[in-house]
């Protein structure tokens, strides 16, 4: 199998496609954009797409209705344009970076579970304060999961310029540590009482714990659940490579998984080097 056929490599695709999304990034985006749109031409007012989605305070007390853990992150608040535009500039403007230093497949693992942790979190909150009865609370938005991008985006590239309120140009870790800081200030009630910071500072917990220790939310379920597989598994074939072919795998599993540690922008001359005639080797053996 050749380098570029890799799964470390083929994260190095194309950001984006007009005709069609090429990322996961692309995707999310799109399906956000599509049910809002849909919530606001389809209802006539009503927001009956939304608060089909949206997580409620009684949620977490109805078993067949915890899919709205996730829904919810895909539903914005309809009279708010603010609310998905800022959620969506974040996620498309940072999440490529994070996309291509983790994959397609795993950057999904990341993105759904991070939106799940929020919304418990937010539930679990509600409970230890009591909702007031004949209260409804509704969470909406992706929010969650964009902090917690944000967070991995700071870590990894904590020296990276981004421009503050689209002005203000400063490094990526003091960004993370300003939206971090904000979130812990409107817990303690001194933020807007429509704005879930619990779910802001859940995702930002989960991608630090993520980043610190190094989880792979794809292998985890797919050892899992790797038992539940009703294919026929091909025949074991055994193959003795030279001594100089597995120094060169060596070195080709090291870089790979640099890249997965650090992103593509970490690599070494020499190392792309070896990356590309590794390439080449393993095509030339294929054809």
């Amino acid at each position: 199998m050749g380098i570029y056929d890799r799964d470390y490599y083929r994260q190095a695709e194309p950001a984006f496609s007009v005709r069609a999304p090429g990322t996961i990034i692309g995707r999310l985006i799109l399906i956000n954009v599509v049910v809002f749109l849909a919530n606001g031409l389809l209802t006539s007012g009503t927001n009956l797409i939304t608060d089909l989605l949206a997580a409620h305070s009684s949620t977490i007390f109805e078993p067949w209705m915890w899919w709205q853990f996730l829904s919810y992150g895909f539903a914005h608040d309809p009279s708010n344009w603010g609310h998905i535009l800022f959620n969506m500039l974040g996620l498309w403007f940072l999440g490529r970076d994070i996309e291509l230093t983790y994959g397609r497949k795993e950057f999904l693992w990341l993105y759904l579970v991070m939106l799940v942790v929020g919304s418990l979190s937010w539930s679990i909150v509600n409970v230890l304060r009591g909702v007031p009865a004949g209260v409804d609370f509704t969470l909406v938005g992706a929010s969650g999961a964009v902090v917690g991008i944000v967070v991995l985006f700071a870590l990894h590239f904590p020296r990276r310029t981004l421009l503050l309120f689209f002005v203000l140009p400063v490094p990526a870790w003091l960004v993370g540590v300003l939206l971090v800081a904000g979130d812990l200030l409107g817990t303690f009630g001194t933020g807007r009482h429509d704005v879930a910071y619990s779910v802001h500072l859940a995702g930002a917990a989960f991608a630090f714990l993520y980043y610190r220790f190094g989880w792979n939310l794809g292998r985890l379920v797919e050892g899992r659940f790797s038992w539940v597989n009703f294919k026929r598994r091909p025949k074991l074939r055994i193959h003795d490579p030279p001594s100089e072919d597995a120094e060169l795998s060596n070195q080709v599993d090291r870089i790979l998984e640099k890249i997965h540690r650090e992103g593509e922008g970490s690599l070494t001359r020499k190392e792309r080097r070896t990356l590309e005639n590794a390439s080449r080797e393993y095509q030339r053996r294929r054809q």
